[in-house]
């Protein structure tokens, strides 16, 4: 739909083709780019279940009058809908009736909100020194601006409290972030992010970092994870059947915190540095997690054969999602170690760069696993199409064995859950459909003196 926008700006006619299952994404996608009226033709069913033969009639039966029509009669022009004045009151009532009106109007996840209230905003506003007005970026599919204003009303909602701001703030500008990808987030896997939070910050606040770490039950970890969704839905416009085609979709995740008690301990850095920061800032990483594995009894008498173990389940758990690195950049698994864990490696002399150094060598896959699924694009064809790096075609032999990733520090670990289980948890990210992002956690002037009032 992107290009098709694109090309009529220029002054080119255009057609998107769509499968019968993105009707309505592709129109709702147009009305957010500001094209309402951009043509369209349906291809009945899923070309991915067609033979080519069933392909061939469905074009010349079904597509190419709609193509053709399409290309040569103008639309019909519609108008799009004015946005409401931010400060605008638009209902009274008791707090089921607000409940119902929101739910109705597809503003709520399906579970309880609080009511947006113009004193309950302006509590959120007072924990940031930026203006209510201050725009953060502009948010697909619905095009609209993401404001410290609607920051404030979505983090109302969700049962946020006030001192949460910060954090909430940081959240959307990664969320906006170009790099993210954010407006990938409607598509067929369903993808949900996972949000990672270091620094002080999580003292300050009471983020939950041991036992339960993704756990529902502590209220900035649970409360803030709710938060993303209720902000993807009613500001970037994500809608259930209509925008987010998620084909079983997930629940938003609850927040994580890393442990950086017990990364000091063993004399690791936080996961913060690891993404370009100085120990001990409050930092929010952000990044797509769409499949994931639990790994229990981790543990082994070797840091060797844990890590075997890990990599093992890590080409597992992400290697389904590999082929998006033909697309962009190396896809960046999220590794999570129970403390102990982490200690155990630590202990047997494993750094943090040289345990992903480990893992790089080990979490890898032959060949032959890859192109056996991939026919029509071998790991030879990637590479002297430039799609990847030069050591997934060293030889022709079908059972060599390639990394996962393209360098070590595509693997990101953090430290975190039940101090005392030998558990991991494997996120395996989707490439250019969620980029990890971090962004600092700009705190207000009055943070400490706020604190000490809430």
């Amino acid at each position: 739909m992107r290009a098709s926008v694109a090309a009529e700006k220029s002054g080119y006619p255009s057609v998107s083709i769509l499968c019968g299952g993105f009707a309505g994404q592709g129109s709702a996608t147009a009305k957010g780019l500001g094209t309402p009226d951009l043509p369209t033709a349906l291809y009945p069913g899923h070309v991915n279940l067609h033979s080519i033969e069933e392909m061939q009639k469905n074009i010349e039966m079904t597509l190419t009058d709609q193509v053709v029509k399409g290309l040569t009669v103008q639309p019909k022009e519609s108008k799009l809908s004015p946005e409401r004045e931010k400060e605008d009151i638009i209902f009274k009532g008791t707090l089921d009736e607000v409940n119902r009106f929101f739910y109705e109007k597809e503003w709520s996840d399906g579970l309880p909100i609080i009511p947006p209230t113009r004193e309950k905003v302006d509590e959120f506003l007072e924990f940031t020194d930026s203006p209510p007005d201050k725009v953060i970026g502009v948010l697909l599919p619905d095009n609209r601006e993401a404001t410290v204003w609607n920051i404030a009303i979505n983090g109302v909602m969700a049962g946020c409290r006030p001192e949460y701001m910060p954090v909430l703030i940081a959240i959307v500008e990664a969320m906006a972030d170009p790099e993210f990808g954010q407006e990938h987030l409607g598509h067929t896997p369903g993808t949900e992010v996972l949000i990672t939070i270091n620094g002080q910050v999580i003292k300050d606040l009471g983020f939950n970092y041991e036992q339960g770490a993704l756990r529902v039950g502590f209220q900035a970890n649970t409360s803030i994870g709710r938060f993303w969704r209720l902000y993807l839905r009613n500001v970037a416009g994500f809608l259930p059947h209509q925008t987010d085609k998620g084909t079983f979709g997930g629940t938003w995740r609850v927040v994580l915190a890393e442990n950086e008690d017990a990364v000091t301990r063993i004399g690791w850095e936080p996961m913060s540095v690891d993404r370009g920061f100085r120990a001990g800032d409050n930092i929010v990483t952000v990044s797509s997690c769409t499949s994931t594995a639990s790994i229990f009894s981790a543990g082994a008498p070797t840091a060797e054969k844990t890590l075997d173990f890990l990599a093992a389940c890590i080409v597992d758990t992400q290697l389904h999602l590999f082929p998006l690195s033909l697309i962009g950049r190396s896809i960046t698994p999220q590794i999570l170690l129970s403390p102990c864990v982490a200690e155990a490696i630590a202990k047997s002399g494993y750094s943090k760069a040289k345990m992903k150094q480990y893992l790089y060598e080990h979490a890898a896959f032959s060949a032959k696993r890859f192109d056996q699924h991939r026919p029509s694009e071998t790991l030879c064809d990637a590479v002297k199409e430039g799609k990847l790096p030069k050591q997934y075609y060293q030889s022709a032999n079908p059972d060599r064995l390639v990394p996962l990733v393209f360098s070590p520090d595509d693997f990101m670990i953090t430290v975190s859950g039940d101090p005392s289980r030998d558990n991991c948890y494997i996120c395996g990210q989707n490439g250019f459909i969620g980029y990890p992002v971090s962004k600092k956690i700009e705190l207000p002037a009055k943070w400490e003196e706020w604190l000490k009032k809430s």
